[in-house]
């Protein structure tokens, strides 16, 4: 039989379960666009920039069981989406990008948008295909979703040339996908390994990241029979819900929250699961980790890179749990649960209190704004944050009750992610809240992206938390030199960008608004509308983990070149 690539492509999305595509058509990809307009099982939708196509899809893949798809033009369409395809790819989220390319057939050169994408997306893909006939396209489609899905999941990208797109081709058939069986393979003497340091310890501790987000029952059970203490990575927060007595908050090193570190001190033994130790996670690499380390992973990759392991197990975090709580039979703990969840919730308590103690007349408090935030939404809401002071003050303050319901930048650390991933996790979940946290800056660079949010009727709730500069960085800079250079980005009117876009305009000031207008915003998205909410936001409070992180850095510099910023900071300040 005879096809066009594009009728090949599209049939093969369908096959796979692609159900939404975003991108912005072009000469190279207009065949392609063509063919997803005629079917019946996906919708295209046009955006603003191929950086939000690539986040939107970012958003759905994080937040549901679709796979995230770009269709964009080679090239140009390629740069600008590059942001959110290596995203995707540090933080392992799947993704497939199909673009056009160059005519291949003409022998011509210096064609439009012609260069080499695959050395270009080599260092920020799992694989990148050039398709070249006909025949290649349908197993390579299935074949970009297996390696996109399996493994530590990532993006992989499809470049199909014009004339296979625009010229029919022989194909011997038309064949449907069949997933491929997933090998589960685990070193039985490895599980053995760790259950003799986990129960043998004193003071064990569990530490979860995004790896282990689909875990989460495996991790409670498993933590209960220790009596461990539970914490997350920045990225893997939704991996243990905040309710639970045993969990404790983001990481347990110099740049965590007092719960934490009380809980983690003196671990003896500590478990990590599907976390990489990276910088992010890590508070610039000032957790204390014990030599007794039991690291559980889907990558090989990753152990012994930043901490050295005792004993590593290669494997899926839910099927190795699964393994390690059948293998302990009916063995727990005789530590006390009580004395230490009674402990983290104190410890939670007073951190938070004196975050509601700040009540400024002028701006609006963290505490106040995230304490509101979370008695209005539902358990199943799904925040979604972008790179910046915010992303950590919702880590300290948001308590998450489930898997997959935080989403943020992390390992790529991309601003600009926000507005539009949440775009992509409300389609993939329209029967969620959906809430967007993001600083001016961020704002700035992706909020027009609203306009495809108002045009499909999303319901969103964006909050803009709006205080003039590039908040998490000038603190950087303020704490040390007391100087702010290139973080101050001016007066930004958030009411002129949603006026652009059509969304609706809130204004919240201060404490005595922070009530009305978070519950104004919910309910206007739960009623379909897209609304943004300029907050005008508190940031003189520091985080554990901005002054964590300052503390950590500073105590690594050589002793000379310590004795220097230290002088230098205390003339800035003093002579201010």
């Amino acid at each position: 039989m005879k096809r066009t690539g594009a009728e090949l492509a599209v049939y093969a999305l369908e096959q796979i379960g692609v159900r939404r595509t975003f991108g912005i058509p072009g000469v190279h990809n207009t065949e392609l666009y063509d063919q997803l307009g005629a079917s019946g099982k996906i919708t295209p939708y046009l955006v603003t920039h191929e950086a939000g196509a690539a986040f939107i899809a970012d958003g759905l893949s994080r937040t549901s069981d679709e796979i995230g798809t770009c269709v964009i033009v080679p090239a140009a369409g390629t740069t600008h989406a590059m942001s959110g395809i290596a995203e995707a790819f540090l933080d392992g989220v799947p993704m497939l990008i199909i673009s056009g390319g160059i005519r291949r057939d003409t022998g011509r050169s210096f064609q439009l948008h012609q260069i080499d994408q695959g050395k270009l997306l080599e260092p920020v893909t799992k694989s990148y295909f050039l398709i070249e006939s006909h025949a290649d396209i349908i197993p390579t489609m299935y074949r970009a979703f297996e390696i996109a899905t399996t493994g530590v999941p990532g993006p992989v990208f499809i470049e199909i040339p014009v004339e296979i797109q625009l010229f029919r081709g022989h194909v011997d058939a038309m064949p449907t996908f069949q997933p491929g069986a997933q090998a589960r393979v685990i070193d039985e003497g490895a599980i053995d390994a760790a259950i003799d340091l986990l129960t043998s310890a004193r003071r064990p501790g569990i530490y979860v990241g995004w790896g282990a987000v689909d875990a989460s029952n495996e991790t409670k059970k498993l933590a209960e029979r220790l009596v461990a203490p539970v914490a997350t990575t920045v990225q893997g927060v939704s991996s243990f819900s905040a309710d639970h007595p045993l969990h404790t908050g983001v990481g347990f090193g110099a740049a965590s929250v007092p719960a934490s570190r009380n809980a983690f001190d003196k671990c003896d033994c500590l478990l990590a699961v599907g976390a990489r130790f990276s910088e992010l996670a890590t508070g610039s690499y000032g957790m204390d980790v014990p030599e007794r380390l039991i690291h559980i992973d889907i990558s090989a990759d990753v152990f012994d890179r930043n901490y050295p392991s005792e004993v590593s197990i290669l494997g899926d975090a839910s099927f190795v749990l699964h393994k390690i709580n059948e293998r302990l039979g009916d063995w727990s703990s005789s530590r006390s649960a009580d004395k230490l969840a009674g402990k983290i919730r104190k410890d939670k308590s007073d951190y938070l209190n004196v975050w509601l103690a700040d009540r400024p007349k002028e701006r609006v408090s963290p505490g106040r704004f995230f304490s509101s935030l979370r008695e209005t939404v539902p358990d199943d809401a799904i925040l979604v944050l972008d790179d910046g002071k915010h992303t950590f003050l919702a880590a300290e303050l948001f308590p998450v009750r489930g898997p997959r319901r935080f989403i943020s930048p992390t390992d790529f650390n991309c601003m600009g992610y926000c507005v539009p991933a949440a775009i992509g996790a409300k389609l993939g979940n329209p029967d969620k809240m959906v809430v967007a946290v993001v600083g001016d800056g961020a704002f700035m660079m992706t909020g027009m992206e609203l306009i495809t949010a108002v045009t499909n009727k999303v319901g969103l709730a964006v909050f803009v938390f709006h205080d003039g500069e590039l908040g998490q960085i000038s603190q950087f800079q303020q704490i040390p030199l007391n100087r702010k250079t290139c973080t101050i980005i001016g007066d930004l009117h958030v009411d002129g960008v949603a006026h652009a876009t059509g969304a609706a305009f809130l204004s919240l000031d201060n404490d005595t608004q922070v009530q009305a207008i978070v519950q104004e915003a919910c309910e206007m998205a739960a009623g379909g509308e897209t609304v943004v909410v300029d907050v005008r936001i508190d940031y003189s409070r520091k985080t554990c983990m901005t002054k964590g992180v300052v503390e950590t850095n500073l105590k690594r510099f050589p002793m000379g070149e310590k004795a220097r910023f230290v002088g230098r900071a205390a003339r800035r300040h003093l002579l201010k």
